[in-house]
């Protein structure tokens, strides 16, 4: 059962594919920076017009905070990136030419060798799950060119109205962007479904613990190529077999299914 804005539906089957960008995740401590500083979350930065004038600081270095950091150094803003990266693709996704003779082997290791099923997958998922992944379209040989200086030592606290660093190196700077991801938000579930790291309790999509309940969009689903076009698909036509199968099954049909998705 369902409750919306034009009343309650109800459904044996409900697939939820609300996907994982539901709370911007900012520290609690960004309350205390001097209120001469702009800052805001990745999810709100649209360019480098939204700036105050002045040095800029990205938290974070995954895919959001690479292209902001850029991005704001090619502006003329003297920018800092704290936090480590997470690696970065073997392949230059700019250079056309290379990209499109190496993105198939990649490709293949994302949908096919990182998953579920291998013990590698496995270890990477947790990671990729609470720090982002590798970054892709600007690395760090970019981000060197472009006068961005990198802090592996992550943003923890706010001194004297600045940011202060893990290392204790507090920064003068007028802009801070916080590129630290999002906070999972399943609370509309009334029901125990989320692991403690936030992400919902579930095999390929399928809820083990309620019957009828299914996802899609969960970062690293089933395979690091979940969290990419190429990889929801499949996604997506796994859950629909098993809501199907389950549909027969309940309805008294042969108990014949479709072959669960190859891969």
């Amino acid at each position: 059962m369902s409750t919306a804005d034009g009343g309650r539906t109800a459904a044996r089957q409900v697939v939820v594919a609300t996907g994982p960008f539901r709370e911007p995740n900012v520290p609690a401590f960004a309350a205390e920076l001097d209120p001469s500083i702009r800052q805001m979350h990745s999810h709100d930065y649209r360019n480098p017009a939204q700036l105050n004038a002045g040095p800029v600081l990205v938290v974070g270095l995954s895919h959001s905070g690479a292209d902001i950091a850029f991005e704001a150094a090619k502006a003329g803003h003297p920018t800092i990136v704290s936090g480590k990266s997470h690696g970065q693709l073997p392949i230059q996704v700019t250079d056309r030419k290379r990209a499109m003779l190496g993105w198939p082997v990649v490709e293949f290791m994302f949908g096919h060798v990182l998953t579920m099923r291998t013990p590698m997958g496995r270890r990477m998922r947790p990671e990729i799950r609470k720090g982002g992944g590798p970054l892709i379209r600007i690395r760090l040989g970019d981000l060197d060119k472009a006068g961005v200086k990198r802090h592996d030592a992550k943003t923890v606290g706010v001194r004297d109205g600045r940011p202060v660093l893990a290392d204790g190196t507090v920064l003068d700077v007028a802009n801070v962007i916080w590129a630290t991801g999002y906070r999972p938000d399943y609370s509309f579930i009334a029901a125990p479904i989320v692991c403690e790291d936030g992400w919902p309790i579930e095999e390929r999509g399928v809820s083990p613990t309620v019957p009828g309940l299914y996802f899609l969009g969960v970062p690293f689903q089933y395979a690091f190529s979940s969290m990419l076009v190429a990889g929801a698909g499949r996604d997506a036509g796994y859950v629909v077999e098993q809501v199907a199968k389950r549909v027969l099954a309940r309805d008294g049909a042969p108990s014949a299914a479709p072959a669960p998705a190859a891969g």
